[in-house]
This record gives C-alpha cells, sequence and structure tokens, in this order.
C-alpha cells in the first residue's frame, strides 16, 4: 500500500491509500479516521459502480462496526444536480446520521463531488470518506476538497470546499473501467503533467507507450501458448508501474493543494491552484453545449487542453515541438468522440460563464512550456486567437 499525505492546516490533513485491493480495507481505514463513537456509515454510489464493489465496501465497514445503509444516485454528469443533492441530503437525514458518523462515497468523480457536498451541508457539516473507482477521480476530482453541482448555467457553479478524511485508491477498479473512462481519466493525468512537472508529463506519457506495447503484443499473443508465468510477471510489474504513477499524480496534486486550498483569485504563481484548469476552460464549455451527454468530463478537458496548447503557440509562448508533445500525449491517451459538428461560436458564447472569469474577463491557463503553466486573462489577447484556435483544433483548419 501506498501512502501520499495531503498537509493542510487547522486539522484539515489526511492520507490518500493507493494499493490493488484497497476497497477491501474501507472499514478500518473509516473507523481510523472517523470518531470513536462512530456508528453508523452512509455509502453513496451509483448502479454499476455498487453491483461491482458495493458488497465488498459493505462488508469491510460492517466488519469494523459500522451500520450501513446505501443509496444510488444516476450515473452521469447530468446527475450532479441541485434536484438529486436534495435526495442525498434526504437520504443522509432518513439513516439517522449523528454528528459523529460518515458519509463514504464509492464511485467516480460524479458521484465523489454529490456526495462530498451533500456530506458538507448537511449537520452543517459531516465527515466523509472518498472511494474514486475511475482513475480521473483517483487522480484529480477525489484530492482537494473540492465539492459542487452543476446548473443550467454551467458547471460546479454551486459547491463548498470539504476535505475527506481520507481517500482509498483501490487500482483493481481501473480493471473494469470502459475505455473512455480511462481515456478521460489518462487526459487529466497529462494535464497534470503538463502545467506544472515535465517529469510527471513524460513519466505519464512513457506509460501510456508502454500500454500501447503491451496491448499490441498482447493482440499477438491471442490464440497462441503463452508462458503463463512470465506474463503473471509482465502483469506484476504494470500493476507497480501503476500504483507508483497514480501516487506521483496524487503527490502532485496534493502539493498543489496544500500550497492554495481554496483556490485564490489572486495568485498566478506556479503553485495557484488556478493551473490545474489547464483545459477546463473549453472543456466545460464543451460539456455546456452537449448538455453533459456527449463528452466524459477528461475527454472535455483532453480537447480543452489542446485547445489551449494551440493558442499558447499563435501567442509566441509555446514552441512548435512542445505542442506536438501535448497533443502525442492526448492521442495516446485514447480516442475522443468527435467534436466537429460544433461551432466555435457556440463554444465561445458558452465560455462568458465559466465560473472562474475575473473582473468580466476568462482566465485562460496556457503554456509557456511542458511543465510550466501561465494564467492570462482574455484581455490580453484578440478573441479571435480563441476562435482560431477552436477552429483549427475542432475542424482541423
Amino acid at each position: 500500500m501506498r501512502k501520499v499525505p495531503v498537509r493542510l492546516g487547522a486539522g484539515n490533513s489526511y492520507e490518500i491509500e493507493i494499493g490493488a485491493g484497497a476497497l477491501g480495507a474501507v472499514g478500518q481505514t473509516a473507523r481510523r479516521v472517523l470518531p470513536a463513537n462512530a456508528r453508523r456509515i452512509a455509502l453513496i454510489s451509483n448502479q454499476r459502480v455498487f453491483e461491482l464493489y458495493g458488497a465488498r465496501v459493505e462488508e469491510s465497514l460492517r466488519e469494523s462496526g459500522f451500520q450501513v445503509a446505501h443509496w444510488l444516485m444516476g450515473d452521469g454528469e447530468r446527475h450532479k444536480s441541485l434536484r438529486t443533492l436534495g435526495r442525498a441530503v434526504e437520504f443522509l437525514s432518513a439513516s439517522g446520521l449523528e454528528r459523529s458518523d460518515g458519509v463514504v462515497a464509492v464511485g467516480g468523480g460524479v458521484v465523489g463531488d454529490l456526495a462530498g457536498f451533500a456530506a458538507a451541508v448537511y449537520l452543517r457539516g459531516m465527515a466523509f470518506v472518498q472511494a474514486p473507482t475511475t482513475l480521473l477521480a483517483q487522480i484529480d476530482a477525489s484530492v482537494g476538497g473540492k465539492t459542487a453541482v452543476n446548473t443550467r448555467h454551467g458547471k460546479n457553479l454551486i459547491g463548498a470546499f470539504h476535505q475527506p478524511r481520507a481517500v482509498v485508491i483501490d487500482t483493481e477498479t481501473l480493471q473494469t473501467l470502459p475505455t473512455r473512462e480511462l481515456t478521460a481519466g489518462w487526459c487529466e493525468a497529462l494535464k497534470q503533467g503538463a502545467v506544472g512537472s515535465r517529469r510527471l508529463f513524460e513519466g505519464t506519457h512513457r506509460f501510456l507507450v508502454d500500454e500501447k506495447a503491451a496491448d499490441q503484443a498482447s493482440a499477438v499473443e491471442h490464440g497462441q501458448s503463452v508462458d503463463l508465468k512470465s506474463k503473471a510477471g509482465r502483469d506484476d510489474q504494470r500493476e507497480s508501474q501503476l500504483i507508483e504513477l497514480i501516487a506521483q499524480q496524487c503527490a502532485f496534486k496534493a502539493k498543489i493543494v496544500a500550497q492554495d486550498e481554496r483556490e485564490s483569485v489572486v495568485r498566478t504563481d506556479r503553485l495557484s491552484r488556478r493551473i490545474l484548469n489547464f483545459g477546463h476552460t473549453v472543456g466545460h464549455a464543451l460539456e455546456a453545449v452537449t448538455e453533459y451527454r456527449r463528452f466524459r468530463h477528461g475527454e472535455a478537458v483532453g480537447y480543452g487542453m489542446l485547445v489551449a496548447g494551440e493558442i499558447s503557440h499563435r501567442l509566441g509562448w509555446l514552441a512548435a515541438a512542445e505542442l506536438e508533445s501535448l497533443r502525442s500525449g492526448v492521442r495516446l491517451a485514447g480516442r475522443l468522440p468527435r467534436a466537429d459538428d460544433l461551432s466555435p461560436a457556440s463554444i465561445t458564447r458558452a465560455l462568458a460563464g465559466d465560473k472562474k472569469a475575473v473582473g468580466g474577463q476568462v482566465q485562460w491557463v496556457l503554456l509557456e512550456e511542458i511543465g510550466r503553466a501561465r494564467i492570462a486573462g482574455g484581455e490580453q489577447f484578440p478573441p479571435r486567437v480563441v476562435r482560431d484556435s477552436l477552429e483549427a483544433v475542432l475542424h482541423g483548419r
């Protein structure tokens, strides 16, 4: 088990636990981090995830002496709403939770955001534990205490900072993920390296290259005699590499959060939490104009990174070779859904509702090089640069 500390003030520090089979120890973790007199756990998940892992998690919690009740929300961003939040809070109330009890979120970023927000507002704040089951949630959404719901005006417009008591990451859950969910997660992994650590970006890029080679080798071996002992050894090595890479991703995010927990709007330095919004400006707009039905969040961020990289290059800030490295990484992450039918004008209009605007101006996270981000207000360059960059990325013009 790898452990990554998230060091925050005012008693908000916690650990991220990473390992294969970690869900089987959620109960032990909850018992350790919750008050000694905690009796009840409210488990929030969705149908798909609960069918896979619910019994394991509930058994672990009961073995640690908790009474457990569960509630399942809908799957997808469109369910991350005030209406769903109301149902979640009603569930917490019906479960008879007291201030000393806790909430456990088992699922992807949507489940974690919704459950975390419910925990933040019920009884003016309850302890909760994150058990993220998607790659994106494991390296990003579960770390840092951002919880929120969407409105028709935009994504994550209503929320709270509410840190978990612990994050439990079971890498075995990635084996059951659809390909698109993995693509979404790898886009976010590349994002973190792109804005703050060339070493992390290159390590992620190298892992994806190796994964592609391993997939090709597996295809060749299919139907042929294979040395099972040798194959098991390769699988164990890949699992160890995956655990280490996720730990590095979490450590990077934890470092940023520790320096700027609440994302100060006046900070523009390299440790500002705002740099983690790279790719999110256009990404959120893409999600909004397609009503959260076409893109996984990370897929939209993949397009958003490419647009931000294109803007950076057109402004003369990012070298062509660096832009190509970014493009190569996104290609390795996986195939993105089509976006060539979307008009730059509609996306530009959606940008106006970005919640991170300051003084009426969209705040862009751009690149000077891989590993070094630059925050720039929309007033610093002509609107046509954004329009032309959208055309180039979405329509290949």
